[in-house]
């Protein structure tokens, strides 16, 4: 498969891109020679590779979650620059 000008221009069209016909011509090049590489790639034999999702193996390095006692709320508000009713008082940003 290669890269025509019109596909160029049609991605670059999805995109809201105004490209001028050097640009083209450049893009199709360089987009001609990564299509040329992942055919290449396709020839492999990955029967035996299993999915994945990730190149690396990826572990959760978070640790476990654990119920603990909250904190209490006045000393919560204790450094709030304004509250009231035992909640933090801040600016509206939504108008009605």
């Amino acid at each position: 498969m290669s890269i025509t000008l019109k596909d160029v221009e049609y991605v670059a069209n999805l995109a809201r891109l105004e490209l001028s016909q050097r640009e083209k011509i450049k893009f199709q090049k360089e987009l001609d020679i990564v299509i040329k590489y992942i055919d290449q790639l396709n020839e492999l034999n990955t029967e035996t590779v299993p999915p994945t999702s990730h190149v690396l193996p990826l572990e959760n390095v978070i640790r476990e979650d654990s119920v603990l006692p909250s904190l209490p709320q006045g000393e919560a508000l204790s450094n709030a620059p304004k509250k009231k009713d035992g909640f933090f008082r801040v600016p509206r940003v939504i108008e009605r």
